[in-house]
């Protein structure tokens, strides 16, 4: 495997303070819009609390993935092969790069169905999927560095949408936070559970690590990127509880839309529309860099052209997108997905860095 890992030249890397936007542009997708509702059913004004202890479980991951990624001197493809083998290795390889095609999937359809319920319900699912997955495929097929600037991109045009929160400060009542701790340990955990599917995306870090100029750099930005990110979920959260209240919070399915859609301008009558259209840009990196990391893979695990991979993915996502027909099915996948998701990270990714690690350790006894 290490001959299919080329050296990569200092042209198609990219500087270690992007990491910030590569990790928080991936972190932050369609969740934010209704992440809310998710955890306010178990914990309801406490749930601000979920939203830390899941980001401070990120922070952890994120620096195992960086111990991982050192030991291993190599992207997690080339770490699987060494260590467990072709076959075994290969089979763990493809659970990844699965998982990091269905996190894409989700992304794009649950934004189209965004689009449909809030602007346009007769929208054809498929036009729309293959208009996306075309813009998708331009910015992929430009190359990594192509897909670090709409990671940056993605994140500071579409920053104007926080100042919106002034505009809701005038309709809070932030008596709705207390009292504070009133739940029990258990529904703490079961929403922080919930709420690490919002902060997924992170881990195609194992896959990009290599392509970042001196990566070890990178390390203090990635965690910046990944504190971005939590700052926001907390503030949105602690809005939500303030604006709403907590047993009707519960009701809603896109609570941020629905506080957006309070606000009227002189030049702009629903100013969801404008919001919704923002995000567009928003997913996009979410996308962009999910399939990067996917069809990376699956170019070192098959042997294929990296581009020949990217369009049997995107056709794969058309198709699902497809088969995706209602909001119940879409919830229902997600709620599969984000189990999947939490074992996944929460569980192989610590258990891998001790296999690298004693590997590691003998291999430089030797």
């Amino acid at each position: 495997m290490r001959e299919l890992q080329r050296e990569i030249k200092d042209q198609y890397k990219v500087s270690p303070y992007l990491a910030i936007f590569l990790i928080s542009s991936i972190q932050i997708g369609v969740g934010v819009l209704g992440f809310q509702s998710y955890i306010v059913g178990y914990l309801k004004n406490d749930s601000w609390m979920a939203v830390i202890i899941a980001g401070i479980l990120i922070s952890i991951l994120i620096f195992i993935i960086y111990k991982i990624l050192k030991y291993g001197n190599g992207d997690l493809i080339v770490i699987h092969y060494d260590t467990f083998g072709k076959w075994i290795g290969g089979f763990f390889s493809l659970i990844w790069i699965i998982y990091f095609i269905g996190i894409s999937i989700l992304v794009l359809r649950s934004f189209i169905q965004v689009v449909q319920v809030w602007m346009f319900p007769d929208l054809n699912v498929i036009y729309l999927s293959i208009v996306y997955c075309i813009l998708v495929y331009y910015v992929i097929t430009g190359g990594f560095r192509v897909v670090a600037g709409v990671s940056f991109l993605g994140m500071v045009i579409p920053s104007y949408l926080i100042l919106t929160i002034l505009y809701l400060l005038e309709y809070t009542d932030f008596r709705n936070l207390l009292p504070v701790w009133n739940h029990s340990v258990q529904d703490l955990l079961i929403a922080t559970k919930q709420m690490t599917f919002s902060y997924i995306g992170f881990a195609t870090l194992l896959m990009f690590y290599p392509y970042i100029k001196d990566p070890e750099k990178s390390k203090i930005w990635a965690h910046g990127g990944n504190v971005i990110t939590v700052g926001l979920y907390l503030i949105l959260i602690v809005i939500s509880l303030a604006y709403f209240a907590a047993d009707h919070l519960t009701k809603l399915y896109w609570p941020t839309l629905t506080m957006w859609k309070t606000i009227e301008m002189p030049f702009v009558e629903r100013f969801e529309y404008v919001g919704i259209s923002s995000w567009g840009l928003v997913i996009l990196p979410n996308i962009c860099l999910s399939y990067w990391a996917a069809s990376r893979g699956a170019r070192q695990l098959f042997r294929i052209s990296q581009r020949k991979a990217l369009i049997i993915i995107l056709l794969i996502t058309v198709g699902a997108n497809y088969l995706l027909k209602t909001q119940k099915q879409v919830e229902q996948i997600t709620t599969y997905y984000s189990q999947f998701s939490f074992y996944l990270l929460l569980v192989y990714l610590p258990l891998l860095l001790i296999i690298v690690y004693f590997r590691f350790k003998r291999r430089k006894k030797s």
